[in-house]
């Protein structure tokens, strides 16, 4: 019997699809009104980002719309939600500061260069190493995150903000049980604008964040020297900018195929995220990647599970600020909190902290997910949080993996021959203490080493076994070598006698 094939095409096939999101009229006013509900929260984070880079807003807002819509049509993670972000607002902002707008223009555009390269050679594949309880220490953070970000609209802010933000959170509650036609967060918006605008209480609105563009997005090329300084000062910058966004875009997405329960084409979403920065950069922009917050608001709250909530996004943004920016102004800042709040509370693992969950679970694996926490909310960088995550990991791997090597001494019944059986798994962890189990003075003449049960992986296991050899021999004895595997016997005689 011939076995399966498998088609890559369907593996990554998103259901449902575009075409039949089209056809259904329930699909896509689902995907219409996520979409709308995105761009409204966008809004305000794209500002606060443009902040934080030190430019002027409307380039994060620009950026942000130039983003979605590239990345709905080039990105391998349908209903992923790519706009300018903090993380990214973060490692560049030095570079508007210090050098100026062409320089930091110039940036963006070599950071998206730089993210496509990495696709190329595989960057995406590298996530299947990254593990669970890293994976659960960065969603808890990203909720923390999340919900920090909305400290500073709740502290010191007229008190009839905490009603407001009460009533959204209660409709938000309450209208999934009634129906889902209409996602809840846009709901909530609704109303509590609609109440404000009717008893006009003093309260913060998006208008207050900051100056909306009137017009739209223009080409911009950069005027800066194309010389090997240039390149110096922009691509320190430009790889973190790469690295970091490639980190939360991918993360994002895996978190998003565990909601919908689909699969997602990791090194697709990879280069798309560049193309979409390059295309950011030739518009002014200030690049970005994907928003976790925007991207639950957009599956898990609004139900969204095609790229038509990502393009309507964008495209409702624009028209959001350009054309319709005295009506999105009038919107509190209490409604967008509410959603933000209630994205927060969805997001984190609340079963990982279940005093069930953490009495069952192995004590390595929840100080990984604390650790991944701890960094992330002290760095505020998912990025160094998820890698200093997967470091701690692998340190308390190495270190349990280790101990499972064991080895076993006996003599033959006339005491000629000591036979050692070495089992498990031999690395430079494992293999460090190897050194240490053998009777060398005591032993008789002849040695055999069995490696049937042990598997050889690197250099400093094959450097022990020569060490063993040589000093066996300095005390005049023979050892042999036996059942090594196909693998490990041309590797240890390909590396024997030759490490020094």
């Amino acid at each position: 019997m011939s076995a399966p094939i498998i088609d890559d095409k369907a593996r990554y096939r998103p259901e449902p699809s575009v075409l039949t999101a089209l056809k259904s009229p329930r699909i896509l006013t689902r995907e219409v009104l996520a979409g709308l509900v995105v761009a409204l929260a966008l809004i305000p984070e794209a500002i606060s980002f443009s902040i934080i880079a030190g430019v002027d807003p409307k380039v994060g807002l620009f950026s942000s719309f130039v983003m979605a819509v590239t990345i709905a049509f080039v990105g391998g993670r349908p209903a992923m939600i790519t706009a300018a972000t903090g993380a990214v607002a973060l490692v560049i902002a030095p570079v508007a500061r210090t050098y100026g707008f062409d320089f930091f223009i110039a940036t963006v555009l070599l950071a998206g260069v730089l993210q496509i390269l990495l696709a190329v050679f595989g960057v995406a594949k590298l996530m299947r190493f990254i593990p669970r309880s890293v994976m659960v220490g960065f969603v808890n953070s990203l909720a923390i995150l999340i919900f920090a970000a909305q400290l500073p609209q709740l502290i010191g802010v007229p008190w009839m903000v905490y009603p407001l933000v009460a009533a959204g959170l209660v409709v938000m509650v309450l209208m999934p049980r009634i129906t889902k036609v209409v996602p809840a967060p846009l709901v909530a918006i609704l109303i509590v604008t609609a109440v404000v605008v009717v008893f006009a209480p003093n309260v913060p609105t998006v208008a207050d964040q900051g100056e909306l563009p009137r017009s739209l997005p223009e080409l911009f090329i950069p005027q800066v020297p194309l010389t090997l300084e240039t390149l110096t000062i922009i691509a320190p910058y430009a790889l973190a900018m790469a690295l970091v966004g490639l980190m939360e875009s991918l993360m994002t997405a895996k978190l998003v195929d565990d909601v919908t329960d689909t699969r997602s084409d990791k090194t697709r979403e990879s280069w798309g995220q560049g193309v979409a920065n390059v295309a950011s950069g030739f518009f002014g922009g200030m690049g970005g990647c994907a928003m976790i917050g925007q991207t639950m608001i957009n599956v898990k709250a609004s139900g969204a599970r095609t790229r038509i909530s990502t393009f309507l996004a964008g495209t409702f943004l624009l028209i959001l600020v350009v054309v319709l920016g005295d009506l999105v102004g009038i919107i509190p800042m209490a409604a967008l909190v509410a959603v933000m709040v209630m994205v927060s509370v969805g997001t984190f693992d609340w079963h990982s902290i279940m005093p069930s969950t953490l009495k069952m679970m192995p004590k390595s694996e929840t100080f990984v997910m604390l650790a991944t926490v701890a960094v992330v909310v002290a760095t505020h960088n998912l990025a160094i949080g998820v890698v200093v995550g997967v470091f701690v990991a692998s340190v308390l791997f190495v270190r349990r993996v280790a101990h499972f090597v064991t080895v076993v001494r006996t003599l033959t019944d006339d005491g000629a021959c000591a036979h050692y059986t070495v089992t498990g798994e031999l690395f430079f962890a494992s293999s460090n203490d190897l050194t240490t189990q053998f009777e060398y003075s005591h032993d008789p003449d002849r040695i055999v080493i069995d490696m049937r049960q042990s598997h050889v992986w690197d250099a400093s296991t094959v450097a022990a076994l020569d060490a063993i050899v040589t000093k066996y021999e300095q005390y005049g004895k023979t050892v042999e070598l036996i059942g090594m595997n196909a693998y490990t016997e041309q590797f240890h005689a390909r590396l024997s006698g030759g490490l020094g």
